[in-house]
């Protein structure tokens, strides 16, 4: 598995979080944050697939901001509601991956 893959499914994910968002409560922010991060996902996604440069720093940059999104939205809720959840797992996981891979190529903690 490269490291476009993640990127790729990260995309398909936050598109159809996006669009279910729309559809269930009418949430135009919804549909615009999902689409914004799908399409930047996608781009690290081609990216990485090309072995371009900056596709792993748009992976981590994507991914550090949706779990800061996703605490941004749990913290007032207490934790209770399922999606700020769903955005804070899938944003750490994918923050900590895309972490690691950086740190293997540009060493920053040895």
């Amino acid at each position: 598995m490269g490291l476009d893959h993640p990127a790729f499914t990260l995309s398909g994910l936050c598109a159809i979080g996006g669009i279910m968002g729309y559809a269930r409560k009418g949430s135009f922010p919804s549909l615009v944050a999902g689409i914004t991060f799908s399409a930047l996902y996608g781009g690290a996604g081609y990216l990485l697939k090309q072995n371009a440069d900056y596709g792993l720093e748009l992976a981590l940059s994507t991914s550090t901001v949706l779990l800061i999104a996703g605490l941004a939205r749990s913290i007032p809720t207490g934790f209770a509601k399922p999606i700020p959840l769903v955005l804070l797992v899938l944003g750490g996981a994918s923050t900590a991956y895309y972490a690691k891979k950086y740190n293997e190529f540009y060493p920053l903690f040895n």
